[in-house]
C-alpha cells in the first residue's frame, strides 16, 4: 500500500516527531550521567604527581562503587559539599582514589597510605606508620623518556616542560635516545600493598610531626614525593595547593583500576595525531598494587 503522494506524485515523508528525538537524547544524556555517577566514568592525568605510576597523558578508568557514593559521586560534582555516605566503605592501603580538595572542585588523584585511627608521621622522606617505619627498598632507577613528554598544563599533550625537575637525571643511551632515570624506591604497605616511589630531594614535606587519622578520614600522598600537593600539604584556605591533611571519606570519588591508552606530547585535539602518540606499553595496565610479602627492611632502607 503506498504513503500520501504529494502533488507531483512523490511520496511524503512522515514529520520529525521532535518530542521523541529530544526525549530520547534526554535518555541518553541521563544514562551516561548514571553510569559515571554509580559505575565508572574515565579519567585523564594531567600532571606528574603520581609517576612512576601513572604519567601525564594517560587515560584511565575509575569505579565509582568501591568505597560507596556521596555528594562526590554525581558527575561535574553539581551537589553540595556534605558527610554522607551511602553503603560506605574503607579503601585499603595502596588504593589510588580521586579526591576533591576541601576548597575547589576539581579531582586529585592519590594513593592511600594510613587508614582512619593510624597514626601517621614523616621523618626525613620515610612514612613512619604507627610507630613503625614503613619497609623502603632503593630499586633500579625507572626510565622515563625524555622526549614528547606532554605539558602538564594541557589536556591534550602539547609539548611542555614536564620533566624539567628532572633534568640532572637525564641519560643519553647507547642507541642514541634519552631518558630520565630518578631515584626510585619500593614502598611496601602493612597490607602488602607494593609500588614505587620517586623521590629525588630534601623537601618540607619530608618531615612532619606525627597525627592520628581521625575516624572516617584516610591519608593520601602522590608517589612522585617531592612534587606531589597531597594530604602533607596545606590546602588553599592556608596558602597552598593540597589536601591539608587527611581526607573524609565522603571526598573520595572512587578508585583508579586500569590505564585505557595513554598519549605523549605528540597528541593534539586532532585525531589524526593520536596514532603516533600512542604508549602501547601502557594500555590496560592494571593499578591495583601488587602484594608482596610483609618484610620490615626489606632491602636498602632510604
Amino acid at each position: 500500500m503506498s504513503g500520501p503522494a504529494t502533488e507531483n506524485g512523490a511520496d511524503a515523508k512522515p514529520p520529525v516527531n521532535w518530542l521523541a528525538e529530544i526525549r530520547g537524547l534526554a535518555l541518553m544524556i541521563l544514562a551516561v550521567l548514571a553510569f559515571h555517577t554509580f559505575i565508572a566514568k574515565p579519567f585523564y592525568i594531567p600532571s606528574t604527581s603520581m609517576l612512576p605510576t601513572l604519567m601525564v597523558g594517560d587515560r584511565l578508568v575509575v569505579s565509582k562503587y568501591p568505597y560507596g557514593w556521596s555528594w562526590v559521586s554525581v558527575s561535574f560534582h553539581l551537589l553540595p559539599r556534605g558527610d554522607w555516605r551511602i553503603a560506605p566503605a574503607t579503601p585499603e592501603y595502596g588504593d589510588i582514589v580521586i579526591v576533591v580538595p576541601p576548597d575547589r572542585a576539581e579531582d586529585y588523584i592519590k594513593r592511600v597510605v594510613a587508614l582512619p585511627g593510624d597514626r601517621i608521621a614523616m621523618v626525613n622522606g620515610r612514612i613512619i606508620l604507627n610507630g613503625e617505619p614503613v619497609p623502603q627498598a632503593v630499586e633500579p632507577a625507572v626510565r622515563l623518556p625524555a622526549l614528547h613528554q606532554n605539558s602538564c598544563d594541557n589536556g591534550w599533550g602539547a609539548v611542555g616542560p614536564c620533566l624539567d625537575v628532572f633534568e640532572e637525571y637525564r641519560v643519553r643511551l647507547e642507541d642514541g635516545s634519552e631518558v630520565i632515570e630518578p631515584p626510585t624506591y619500593r614502598e611496601t604497605l602493612p597490607n602488602g600493598a607494593s609500588y614505587l616511589i620517586i623521590d629525588h630531594r630534601e623537601q618540607g614535606l619530608d618531615n612532619f610531626d606525627e597525627i592520628t587519622v581521625p575516624e572516617g578520614h584516610v591519608f593520601l600522598m602522590g608517589d612522585n614525593r617531592d612534587h606531589s600537593a597531597d594530604s602533607r600539604a596545606p590546602s588553599a584556605v592556608d596558602g597552598g595547593n593540597g589536601l591539608g591533611g587527611p581526607v573524609p571519606l565522603a571526598d573520595i570519588g572512587g578508585r583508579a583500576e586500569f590505564i585505557t591508552f595513554s598519549l605523549d606530547g605528540r597528541a593534539t585535539a586532532n585525531p589524526l595525531t593520536w596514532w603516533g602518540a600512542l604508549r602501547p606499553d601502557r594500555a590496560l595496565t592494571s593499578l591495583r598494587p601488587p602484594l608482596a610479602q610483609k618484610a620490615a627492611g626489606n632491602g636498602a632502607a632510604q
